[in-house]
């Protein structure tokens, strides 16, 4: 018989009350209310916690304050991970983030499912499904992001958006639900390459 984490990592129903699962969260929440109550000047501190937290992080990962998520461990970030204030990941299954992703103030990311059925619903029975995020991807504020997803690479999600289904790479998507509002062009990568080169010549002088 598989253990209640097994059959939650494996997508299929389960208990969330279940005694490893607790002693998992308790840890978890140990460690965000460490991270929710430091200090401004603490800023190393905060990395150690979240190295600690998260399954697996890269280099030059940071978290506004506050933050929540369930068990942490199942969260892995890549290079440069920037959120914004009240981020929230309900980790019940994967989370997986790339490298040089940014995400606005309270943007959510939710792998945690519950039946339709009433009956099994108020039973407790819960379920999980795996979220990936690509590298070079912008969220904006406000955004939701459903269980299941697969956002692509070079990806800038609206402010406001509700993601309930996969988005390809090289776009600007947003709306609820959120939908693909055009391709990411040559003309857009000349336009802010060009205003960079501006800002590098003013500084210059």
């Amino acid at each position: 018989m598989r253990t209640q984490r097994e059959r939650m990592l494996a997508g299929d129903l389960y208990m969330a009350g279940d005694p490893e699962l607790r002693t998992m969260i308790n840890r978890s929440r140990r460690l965000v209310d460490e991270f929710n109550h430091s200090t401004f000047d603490e800023r190393s501190k905060r990395v150690e916690i979240i190295n600690e937290l998260f399954g697996k992080t890269g280099e030059k990962v940071y978290i506004e304050r506050p933050f929540r998520c369930d068990y942490g461990s199942h969260i892995t970030v890549g290079k440069n991970f920037y959120a914004n204030f009240e981020c929230i990941m309900l980790d019940i299954a994967s989370i997986t983030i790339g490298d040089n992703v940014m995400f606005g103030p309270r943007v959510g990311v939710y792998t945690a499912g519950h039946p339709i059925d009433h009956e099994v619903r108020i039973s407790g029975l819960e379920f999980g499904t795996p979220i990936t995020i690509g590298d070079n991807v912008w969220v904006g504020a406000s955004t939701v992001i459903n269980p299941g997803v697969n956002i692509g690479n070079n990806v800038v999600i609206g402010s406001g958006s509700v993601v309930t289904r996969n988005i390809p790479d090289n776009v600007v998507a947003v709306g609820n639900p959120c939908r693909v509002l055009r391709t990411i062009t040559e003309e857009d990568k000349k336009h802010w390459t060009d205003l960079k080169k501006a800002y590098g010549e003013e500084m210059k002088d």
